[in-house]
């Protein structure tokens, strides 16, 4: 890949003053770059400048935290501007992708995933974060978290919050019919579809091709059998045995325990069948959790969380899906240092524990120590689910996104799940009753043929 390096010569130093004053400081609080009287600093070495900062929390509290510690830092430099704007995770996408013609570019932004940064990189749109990384310490950040972000040696996210995708359940339902949490996907399906009733699902299979649904299940069977949606040729692997013995899995599931209109639900669709208390099992994130509270409160004390299902209950401990939420400074940005002081504003006990606390669960930090601090322990909703927390931070441990696994961080593993073929395949084999080895030759193919076409 064909990589633009910015020049840089300022110095990275402590953000002394921006850690004036603040409470509960600690050695692991306190550390943190700036810059010094450079571009984008004024003659007393002060910050000056104005910067645009793209993010994609639409949800109100987590928008007004972000907008809380920017106003804050603008009140501790007043010779800087930071200007928020704030899109869909997916209107995002399409508004950067855009930019790179039009130049409207930002600064500072978010990224729905560690794939769209290698997007960023093979755009030559992402300036790489090693230089705030080297002073902030990129030993509180997570290996496998800058892994997923590194190409050719140089790291370009830098972790906000991480998640996990983990098994969720309704345990009133299990003790109903006196049932164990399931260990092994058999287990797992056979409960599930003994849970189907007229008013309940067992499970949900969904399959739109606007999402990545059908790709992520696909992974969780073939990861839990040490296998890999990628070949070390980074070519698609769909036609393995295990990754038949996967489709040929959910396409049970979606017949036997799912709602049939599930066929074309997308990530939201399908999460509110479980937060509207209609299915007894879902994957997924800590988000279940404020998304149960949010629709029915009065399950929400039911609801925990497992490790996801294994193919034989002696099978190794696996994690299919883990996510790092990642800010990206721009290379267009005229003031990375500017970029970089914020980062580390938002990443400070007092503005990013009220962060963490819009989304409890939901967001676990990804800052080593965070987890400990009373300030974050102490969240009912984190003390509530407890359980459901060790299970989340213990996926992001062994967990990578999907398709870099031991492969590393590449283009081919984004397209992966922003294509739609796997979510095509499903709706072929279950709508036509296309034979699942044609149908996953013929999606093999199709990825395969992307993937020449849009790295080569």
């Amino acid at each position: 890949m064909k990589r633009k390096w910015i020049a840089t010569t300022l110095a990275c130093t402590m953000l002394a003053a921006a850690l004036t004053g603040c409470r509960g400081e600690t050695e692991t609080e306190t550390r943190a770059p700036a810059a010094d009287a450079s571009a984008g600093a004024a003659a007393d070495g002060e910050l000056e400048g104005e910067i645009t900062f793209w993010h994609s929390f639409t949800q109100g509290a987590r928008m007004d935290a972000v907008q809380a510690a920017a106003d804050s830092f603008m009140k501790l430099h007043p010779g800087v501007r930071i200007n928020i704007e704030t899109y869909s995770w997916g209107d995002f996408n399409t508004k950067w992708n855009a930019g790179i013609t039009t130049g409207d570019l930002p600064d500072l932004s978010t990224a729905q995933n560690t794939g769209e940064v290698v997007e960023m990189i093979n755009a030559e749109v992402a300036a790489p974060a090693d230089r705030f990384l080297d002073s902030f310490g990129r030993d509180r950040f997570s290996e496998k978290a800058l892994g997923d972000m590194t190409w050719d040696g140089s790291t370009y996210g830098i972790p906000y919050y991480s998640h996990a995708q983990v098994m969720w359940y309704r345990h009133d339902l299990l003790d109903a019919i006196g049932a164990e949490v399931p260990e092994t996907w058999q287990e797992f399906y056979d409960l599930a579809v003994k849970l189907t009733d007229d008013d309940t699902y067992g499970a949900a299979f969904s399959c739109s091709t606007n999402d990545l649904l059908g790709t992520r299940y696909l992974n969780y069977y073939v990861t839990s059998g040490g296998g890999s949606l990628l070949n070390d040729d980074l070519t698609v692997n769909l036609t393995s045995d295990l990754a038949i013995e996967g489709i040929n899995f959910w396409v049970d599931v979606y017949k036997n325990c799912s709602p049939a209109e599930t066929i074309n639900y997308t990530v939201l669709d399908h999460a509110t069948l479980f937060y509207q208390g209609k299915t007894a099992f879902d994957f997924n994130s800590g988000f279940m959790i404020s998304g149960v509270e949010s629709n029915t409160p009065e399950i929400a004390e039911f609801v925990d969380a497992a490790p996801l299902p294994k193919i034989h209950a002696d099978d190794p401990d696996y994690s299919a899906e883990a996510t790092h939420i990642p800010l990206v400074i721009w290379e267009k940005s005229e003031h990375p240092e500017i970029c970089e002081a914020f980062v580390a504003w938002l990443l400070q006990e007092e503005n990013y524990i009220p962060f963490l606390e819009a989304v409890p669960v939901g967001m676990i930090p990804a800052v080593a120590g965070i987890s400990e601090t009373e300030a974050y322990r102490s969240n009912e909703t984190v003390q509530f689910y407890s359980n459901a927390v060790d299970v989340i931070s213990e996926a992001i441990e062994l967990g990578n996104a999907i398709g870099v696994d031991d492969h590393g961080a590449s283009v081919q593993a984004s397209y992966l799940t922003s294509q739609g073929i796997i979510e095509a395949m499903f709706q072929d084999i279950i709508t036509n009753g296309t034979d699942v080895e044609t149908a996953a030759k013929s999606a093999e193919d199709q990825l395969n043929e992307i993937f020449d076409m849009m790295i080569n």
